[in-house]
């Protein structure tokens, strides 16, 4: 018996930004997410530009897990080695799930580019009330890295073996 392949959904995806230093006109990484999403058929539900602020970063992705519209939430920035990058801080306490290979695969891939410094990636995903959340570093070539590679074949359920769109949203609650 033939297994019956699912269309493509479209997903609603909320991104933030974490940065001290850019504004939303700035934001290349959140721009070049943002055109992403919208070019495969996804449904830009919103967009925010936040500080490193463990608390802020924490409520605003909170409300958003909360919100059944929204069903993945792209962050960029923030994940660095640096002291005051707090994004695996403030969100991975938030995690129903940790996607532990999300963070083991992008390190992978991002050491063909950048060698040993890839180990200073704290890039990490995790799965929180049917929402998907992912964290990718601030550059656009790491968010083109992760979207391109790891984040939009699992946002889409035409992908086999598997994906997470049967994961997400209030359908599936």
């Amino acid at each position: 018996m033939a297994k019956c392949v699912a269309p493509f959904r479209p997903l609603a995806i909320a991104l933030l930004t974490v940065t001290d230093s850019r504004t939303l006109d700035e934001d290349s990484s959140g721009s070049y997410l943002a055109d992403a999403v919208i070019k495969t058929g996804h449904r830009l539900a919103e967009r925010a530009l936040l500080p490193n602020d463990r608390y802020r970063l924490r409520a605003q992705v909170s409300a958003w897990i909360a919100d059944p519209a929204i069903e993945v939430v792209l962050v960029n920035g923030g994940t660095g080695f640096y002291a005051h990058n707090c994004t695996p801080e403030a969100l991975s306490v938030l995690f129903d799930r940790p996607i532990e290979g999300f963070g083991e695969l992008f390190r992978q891939l991002s050491f063909a580019e950048l060698g040993a410094a890839s180990l200073q990636s704290r890039a990490l995903a995790g799965l929180a009330n049917r929402t998907a959340i992912f964290c990718l570093p601030g550059s656009t070539g790491a968010c083109r890295l992760g979207w391109e590679q790891l984040i939009a074949p699992q946002l889409d359920a035409t992908t086999r073996p598997c994906n997470f769109v049967s994961h997400l949203g209030e359908e599936s609650r």
